[in-house]
């Protein structure tokens, strides 16, 4: 990883760390986010995951107007960064730990590769 790099990712860390703690507070069922991305075709190929409890929780709140609130933040967070997404839907995926694991036992690096 370039210098560069580096740099944008510890700022997209930081941001995505305060998205996390803002909807642990405020959307039942969230647990945590991740993202992952490819430097060499950013942000294009930037992924940010929003993992929830139960499919139950998460489809309550695909259902429910916070699913917007939760992706305005992102794309404001990231724009704070001067990170340009032509659609955020397109970079935002969602998650369960109970998807996970019945399909991967639980691990979390297999299932995101």
């Amino acid at each position: 990883m370039r210098k560069s790099d580096k740099k944008i990712d510890n700022s997209l860390r930081l941001v995505l760390t305060e998205v996390c703690e803002h909807a642990l507070k405020k959307l039942d069922g969230f647990q945590w986010l991740t993202h992952i991305v490819n430097y060499n075709n950013f942000p294009k190929s930037l992924k940010v995951f929003c993992v929830f409890d139960t499919n139950d929780n998460l489809q309550r709140y695909l259902q429910s107007d916070e699913n917007q609130a939760l992706l305005t933040h992102i794309e404001q967070q990231l724009k704070g960064l001067n990170i340009q997404v032509k659609n955020i839907k397109q970079h935002v995926f969602y998650d369960t730990e109970q998807n996970c694991d019945a399909q991967h036992n639980g691990n979390w690096a297999s299932r995101l590769n």
